[in-house]
């Protein structure tokens, strides 16, 4: 076979690979990226780091930010298979630990989302001018919805946009994400947390935590 012959080859399978139907996936377990958030209907913007552990189901989320005319820094660490999570202050050298749902959900293309549309983002007139990306939608209980965006090849979380009554509009923004964890310190408590007591709530998700940063926003309007 020839040359002309192979790259035809290559191309029809190229292909006959993206007119298949986007399917539901699952992020790599170990993962560790930027991200940005805005919410209470723009009133709050920050942006941090996030890491990641599928295997450990744990995360470790550090934002800084703007809410009103205040700035904040919050620091989160989630330790979903000891149904704790702690809230980290630096500047006063304090711990809060507090209740967390044990219902870890990985990374992922909700089971339940459907499929919105495929585009490129940038060009896909030449390798590397562009990611092809998956937009997917859904319902959130009691009356909400959402949106979210993955790659195509990786399934690489990008955003999740997300809109309740009691929250408003909040999006989520994932970038410059790398393979596996480079600090293993993320996932321990600093030392000045060993001394906190557990305190009595209604557990915790991600997507609660981020609604109580909306809804502390709502109060300062």
């Amino acid at each position: 076979m020839n040359f002309i012959g192979v790259l035809s080859g290559l191309s029809l399978l190229l292909a006959a690979a993206v007119a298949q139907d986007p399917k539901h996936c699952s992020s790599p377990p170990l993962m560790s990226g930027g991200m940005s958030v805005i919410a209470g209907d723009g009133q709050m913007s920050s942006t941090g780091e996030v890491s990641f552990d599928a295997f450990g189901q744990r995360m470790r989320v550090r934002n800084y930010g703007i809410s009103g005319n205040e700035t904040f820094a919050v620091d989160r660490l989630m330790l979903y298979s000891q149904k704790v999570y702690y809230e980290i202050d630096w500047s006063k050298f304090s711990c809060k630990k507090k209740q967390l749902s044990d219902s870890f959900v990985p990374m992922q293309v909700p089971s339940d989302a459907k499929l919105m549309g495929q585009v490129f983002m940038g060009s896909s007139s030449s390798w590397g001018m562009g990611v092809l990306v998956n937009t997917w939608y859904g319902a959130l209980h009691p009356n909400g919805m959402y949106t979210t965006v993955f790659s195509e090849i990786g399934c690489i979380p990008m955003t999740y946009t997300a809109y309740t009554p009691a929250s408003g509009w909040i999006t989520v923004s994932t970038f410059n994400w790398v393979l596996g964890n480079s600090n293993p310190m993320d996932y321990i408590p600093p030392f000045f947390c060993a001394k906190s007591k557990l305190e009595t709530n209604t557990p915790d998700n991600m997507f609660t935590i981020l609604e109580s940063l909306a809804k502390q926003t709502k109060k300062v309007e």
